[in-house]
């Protein structure tokens, strides 16, 4: 099975350290964060994961390797280079559509802590025929980001950053994906090459009850600001 990385974003609201570092190699507990994702997926049958960079950030990543890739033996780790932003899918639909084939793949943010049973996300996703099987995820403030509404394990549509939210589920930011959800982009939108996955394909699949929750019980921690790095690298030491 495969899975994709997205490591390029700038991390603005980490500066100045994103400065020195790309966000996915700022560490917890003295390791990067992408690590805890590939791992991840190593537990879980994932044998090729492709991580998606910019091409600032060559050279960062090709240390990161160096240094960590005998730890991870039996995972095919490979890099692309998107030569601009192309939203959360634009690069997978323009350039990575071959290469992830024809069977389903794990779609990840690269600057987030997760502990998620991919297996039980697996089967839930073919058990409901699903084109997209989304991680939900608890948080203690979800009006700061886009809150599932759910009818049983169908997601309906999505609540950006609601004043009243109707639950603390939240997308977190891991996907499973059916290489056919690319026939729900529309043409016209799929001629762009900047995609989100959230405005230009989940409210189609959501449209036709394709869109699956997966409630997630492990830990998660957003790394992408400061004061949720401090966050994770406090908390995910305390617990493990």
């Amino acid at each position: 099975m495969k899975a994709i990385i997205l490591a390029g974003g700038k991390g603005t609201r980490l500066r100045p350290i994103t400065l020195e570092i790309p966000k996915p190699l700022i560490t917890v507990k003295r390791r990067p964060i992408i690590n805890y994702l590939i791992e991840m997926f190593q537990h879980h049958g994932v044998t090729e994961t492709k991580i998606v960079i910019r091409p600032e950030d060559r050279e960062e990543f090709r240390w990161w390797k160096k240094r960590w890739g005998e730890m991870m033996s039996g995972m095919d780790i490979s890099f692309a280079e998107e030569p601009e932003p192309m939203g959360t899918i634009g690069y997978w639909v323009h350039e990575l559509k071959n290469w992830t084939g024809s069977e389903p793949f794990f779609y990840t943010n690269g600057d987030e802590l997760k502990e998620i049973d991919l297996t039980e996300m697996k089967k839930i996703h073919e058990t409901n025929e699903a084109l997209a099987t989304l991680a939900l995820v608890e948080v203690e403030r979800p009006e700061e980001y886009g809150v599932a509404v759910l009818e049983g394990s169908i997601i309906t549509h999505f609540l950006e950053k609601p004043e009243n939210p109707p639950s603390n589920l939240i997308s977190g930011g891991l996907y499973l994906f059916d290489p056919k959800v690319i026939d729900h982009i529309s043409e016209e939108k799929r001629n762009n090459p900047f995609l989100m996955a959230e405005q230009d394909l989940f409210p189609n699949l959501a449209n036709i009850g394709k869109l699956t929750a997966y409630k997630a019980k492990g830990r998660w921690y957003d790394c992408g600001s400061l004061e949720r790095w401090e966050k994770a690298i406090n908390e995910w030491s305390r617990e493990s």
